[in-house]
Parts: structure tokens; C-alpha cells; sequence
């Protein structure tokens, strides 16, 4: 029986998975391996609520502010290199190592394997693209629906890049993007302890509400003008930046309230910043629950309400 042990520390957004991993990592004499699928990019700080300074200076982390947007990741890449590096630091002598994030097709990943998963079809990929951004997400959460209604039920579908994603993998392979997420379960030479965190939802609801404040007076508007280069990224097709951009094109005029109709996508246009803060907070708080949903059907994890 190996003496290594992986932790991973997981849960919904802002249920505090930070404070606590970090308080573990330091009684381990850890660092933290980050498994969130959006603080990877440099470029997003703000509005995915990237560590402090002070947090990240209290204990090191890997897989934060590591990739660029304009990189195309994956979670089966993200498996490849969290693996390496969790080997490397076992072998340099570490006992147990914190793993934190809420992004639960890389937690699976990690754990499960995705050895099987299809490459990306870049062509399909495009033109679904295309279609997210001149039909909406509706239109292709509808049809993943249709062709998945597993995924429909557990994945962020307000995330139009999971649902690209989803949809992409569906028309390619003729399955269910489901099916490939529990096929590998591979034997990885370290044991592995999941701690889920949870808060009561008026709670949690409440943390979401007010870190969504404090984002905008943060500077989440200009972090979100700075990327406007980088919209149609896979990246920035994320809560709390597709709400801001909306905004930006209804203050540029590309967008106007008169010419929006009932077959127009989405949820009409966000004519002030504080319907978008409205809609973060409102899609943030669909993301929490869905988050659990996807998390209950594992045994595995040892829930905490925190």
C-alpha cells in the first residue's frame, strides 16, 4: 500500500475552497495544486477569482496563471501535466499533497483518466462557434439536450465552450459526451481523498452575491475590456465575462433594446452594469448548483459544511 496520498479539496464556487486549502496545505507542508479550469489563464484574474497575493505568497501554488487564452486546454492535458507534477513532487519527498478547484471534468480527469477522449474536431469546433455566437447558446443547449441529456442535466450550460464542447464531441462520435467521462478509470499509484465543502445555499447564494460585488469594484469591467480582442476564445466564454461584454456592445451601440425581439438569444440586452452584475450573479449561482449536481452521484467524497 503506497504511503502517498493526494487531497483534493473541491466544492461550489465561492464556498471557500481557497482559505481551507490553504490551511491544509500548510499542515501538510504542501503546496496547491490548483485544478480550476479558468484561474490557468493569465490573462483572468478578477472575475475567476484568482487567489490574493497574500494567499498565493502563504503557500505555493502550480496551474494558476500558467497558460494563455489563446492556448487551447484541455482537461486531457490538464491530466497529463497535473500528473507529471504530482509525481515529480512525491518523488522529491513529499508525503501528501492539496489539490483545490472547482472544475469537475478535471478533477475526474485526474483521478478517472481520459486516455479515450476524442481529439478536437477544429472544424466542427469553429462552426459550432460560429453558431454560439450568431444563434446564442439556447439553440445548441437545446440540441445537446437532445444527444445528451446526462450532460444537459450536470455540465454549466450557461458556459457556451462547455457546451461547444459537449455538442462537438456528440456530432463527432456518435455517443454521448457523457459516456467518455467514466470509461478509463485507471490505477494511479497514490491515494486519493476527496473532501467536498458546503455552506447552506442561502449562504452560499449570499457569498456568491456579494463576491460578484466586490469583483466589479475590483475592476472586473476594465479586466473584461483589456480581453475584448480574445471574446470568441474558448476561454472567455465564461460567467462573468460574456455578461460584461453584452454590456460593452449595448454602451457601444452594437446592441439596442429596440431591435431585440422574442427569437433573439439569450436574455435580452444588458443595458446597464447593473443588470449584468444581475446576471453574474444569477448564472454564478446556477454554476454552484450544478456544480453540486455533478458531484453528488460520487461516493467518494467526504462532504463538510463549512
Amino acid at each position: 500500500m503506497t504511503n502517498k496520498r493526494l487531497i483534493i479539496i473541491l466544492g461550489p464556487t465561492a464556498v471557500g475552497k481557497t482559505d481551507y486549502s490553504i490551511e491544509t496545505a500548510l499542515r501538510y507542508d504542501s503546496p496547491i495544486i490548483s485544478c480550476d479550469s479558468r484561474q490557468i489563464y493569465k490573462e483572468m484574474t478578477i472575475g475567476t477569482a484568482v487567489p490574493s497575493a497574500e494567499q498565493l505568497s502563504a503557500v505555493q501554488h502550480y496551474f494558476i496563471h500558467s497558460h494563455t487564452v489563446t492556448d487551447l486546454y484541455t482537461a486531457g492535458r490538464y491530466e497529463v501535466e497535473a500528473l507529471g507534477l504530482i509525481n515529480r513532487l512525491f518523488a522529491e519527498g513529499h508525503d501528501t499533497l492539496v489539490m483545490a478547484g472547482g472544475s469537475g471534468f478535471y478533477v475526474d480527469a485526474l483521478v478517472n483518466g481520459l486516455d479515450d477522449f476524442p481529439a478536437a474536431d477544429l472544424a466542427l469546433r469553429e462552426e459550432l462557434m460560429g453558431r454560439l455566437k450568431n444563434e446564442g447558446v439556447e439553440s445548441l443547449r437545446m440540441e445537446l439536450r437532445a444527444l445528451d441529456p446526462e450532460s444537459y442535466a450536470t455540465i454549466d450550460i450557461a458556459n457556451g465552450q462547455r457546451v461547444v464542447r459537449a455538442l462537438e464531441v456528440c456530432l463527432m462520435t456518435g455517443r454521448p459526451f457523457s459516456s467518455f467521462k467514466t470509461n478509463s478509470n485507471r490505477k494511479r499509484e497514490f491515494t486519493i481523498e476527496k473532501i467536498g465543502l458546503v455552506r447552506p445555499r442561502d449562504v452560499l447564494y449570499d457569498r456568491i452575491n456579494r463576491r460578484v460585488v466586490q469583483m466589479v469594484d475590483d475592476g472586473l469591467v476594465d479586466e473584461v475590456r483589456s480581453l475584448t480582442q480574445f471574446r470568441n476564445l474558448a476561454a472567455l466564454q465564461t460567467v462573468g465575462y460574456k455578461e460584461i461584454f453584452d454590456w460593452l456592445d449595448y454602451e457601444a451601440g452594437l446592441v439596442s433594446a429596440e431591435g431585440w425581439g422574442p427569437t433573439s438569444p439569450g436574455d435580452g440586452p444588458v443595458t446597464s452594469l447593473e443588470r449584468a452584475v444581475e446576471l453574474i450573479q444569477r448564472n454564478t449561482r446556477r454554476y454552484a448548483k450544478r456544480q453540486l449536481s455533478y458531484w453528488g452521484r460520487d461516493k467518494d467524497i467526504r462532504w463538510m459544511e463549512i
